[in-house]
């Protein structure tokens, strides 16, 4: 998988997750294997650039492998003037959000509202195409609704606009993460362009990447809620696109060490109050994907101090 001159260690990538793609985050799935871990959207609109909020997810400070940024508007100039923010702050990519269904996105014209209106779309992707130097991806969804379905249309408009990679969530807008992701607009997409093509949404298994892959035509994957709790499934569709055999499961320990480090990290980058906050939803994932039980994760969700938090973890890990 290759983004311009960029050549990806693996064709697995992070999908941007808001509230969940962080520093900590990204840094964790990168050391699991993945090829590229895309941040947390941030808006084109400059006057919540200084927030608190927006300053955490423009936080890349000891990050390893290519940092790219996804954008979010519907202002060519606003998109282009972020766009040209984010790179001088050290963005090596930047991708554009035509894909969140998210109502407050979208009730401003931004995210997966933007695929109603592709006269739009391409002033949107000429204006930052035109303002970085840097490689310009796009991540959208099927379509709008099951009738209209206009992928096709929007990934020919993006090869146009010079997008190098065009990553596609396999629902509409309509279809939010609801049902099943189809694949078959996606194979279309692939077949209808040259640009790399990412294929997303379902894949949280090994076998399903591989089936994916193959079924689509796609040069990645990119993984969202599959990874929650399980960073290592980055590792296990590695192995098993390149062996057919899956990665040994993480030892207790290695879970042990992996949420300590993890909840850690996300004390120190948000401070001990929201931390703490932000720690209890990673710590339920941890333990409904490796059957950790529910009253580790009960006995968390009621703690109110940070040390306690790591105290509550050895404690439940050395007994």
């Amino acid at each position: 998988m290759q983004i311009a001159s960029y050549k990806l260690t693996a064709p697995v990538i992070l999908a941007p997750m808001a509230g969940i793609t962080d520093r900590p985050y990204r840094q964790l799935c990168r050391d699991m294997g993945c090829g590229l871990a895309v941040g947390e959207m941030l808006s084109s609109n400059p006057e919540v650039w200084r927030t608190e909020k927006s300053r955490l997810r423009m936080e890349h400070a000891g990050e390893t492998g290519l940092r790219a940024v996804q954008i979010a508007g519907c202002d060519p100039d606003l998109m282009a003037k972020a766009a040209q923010h984010n790179v001088s702050n050290g963005a090596d990519i930047i991708d554009i959000n035509m894909g969140c269904p998210a109502k407050k996105v979208n009730k401003k014209l931004a995210g997966s509202a933007l695929l109603k209106d592709p006269k739009l779309i391409e002033r949107i992707l000429k204006a930052v195409t035109n303002a970085v130097d840097v490689p310009v991806t796009l991540k959208i969804r099927t379509g709008w609704d099951p009738d209209n379905r206009n992928g096709i249309q929007i990934a020919q408009l993006a090869e146009k606009c010079e997008i190098q990679s065009l990553a596609v969530h396999g629902r509409t807008r309509a279809c939010l993460f609801k049902g099943e992701a189809e694949y078959d607009t996606i194979r279309a997409i692939k077949r209808a362009v040259s640009i790399p093509i990412v294929a997303n949404g379902d894949i949280n298994t090994a076998e399903k990447a591989a089936y994916v892959l193959k079924y689509t035509g796609a040069d990645a994957v990119m993984i969202g809620r599959g990874s929650q709790g399980n960073p290592w499934l980055f590792k296990d569709i590695n192995q098993y696109l390149l062996t057919g055999t899956h990665a040994d499961k993480p030892e207790l320990y290695e879970i042990r060490d992996t949420m300590l480090k993890h909840v850690k990290q996300l004390h120190e980058l948000y401070g001990e109050g929201k931390g703490l906050r932000i720690a209890r939803k990673h710590v339920s994932w941890y333990c409904a994907a490796h059957s950790l039980g529910s009253e580790l994760r009960s006995n968390f969700n009621a703690i109110e101090d940070a040390l306690e938090q790591i105290d509550s973890l050895h404690h439940f890990f050395d007994n």
